[in-house]
């Protein structure tokens, strides 16, 4: 339809430079087709939900202080838990106050999981991370540490520590998951 209404207007400048009397264009309707007819439907673009803030004082329901201890080697001064439901954010705090880890599950639908764990550890800069049973995301260093997040289906698991190796933080992120 758009060739058909292009080629009329170029007859009708055609005959009309050419000082044909009685023709006259006639406008040719048509009806949207194609590509440009109906816009289609616009898929959301899955977003990592915000990061966990610290509400309360913990403990953590599903990683004992000790199992922070062991695998990030500084003793843990405090525990504070987030508001998220099932499961909390937990945040293991030095004896200075400051947070030395933090274990962060993320159950949603499989595009929001991805989306979190490539906010945490992007795939164009983190290495790849895999757990067993099908975990898999990215590991890297950070400013203030390293992280290591990964996503099976729904579910996402981020963990955040102070320490430059990312080892301690591959190990939390199995216990958290085993739990």
């Amino acid at each position: 339809p758009v060739v058909v209404a292009v080629a009329g207007g170029l007859l009708a400048v055609a005959t009309g430079c050419c000082g044909v009397v009685g023709s006259a264009a006639t406008p040719v309707q048509s009806s949207p087709v194609g590509p440009s007819a109906v816009a289609p439907p616009v898929t959301p673009v899955p977003v990592a939900p915000p990061a966990p803030q610290p509400v309360a004082q913990g403990p953590c329901r599903y990683l004992s202080a000790a199992a922070v201890e062991a695998a990030n080697g500084e003793r843990v001064g405090a525990v504070q838990v987030s508001a998220d439901r099932p499961h909390p954010a937990c945040f293991f705090l030095r004896g200075d106050g400051a947070v030395q880890l933090r274990t962060w599950i993320v159950v949603a639908t499989p595009e929001v999981a991805r989306a979190t764990v490539d906010a945490a550890a992007p795939v164009a800069t983190s290495d790849l991370a895999e757990l067993s049973n099908g975990w898999s995301g990215g590991s890297q260093p950070t400013a203030d540490g390293a992280v290591f997040a990964v996503a099976r289906q729904g579910t996402a698991v981020v963990v955040t520590t102070n320490q430059r190796q990312t080892i301690s933080a591959r190990q939390v992120a199995g216990q958290v998951i085993a739990a």
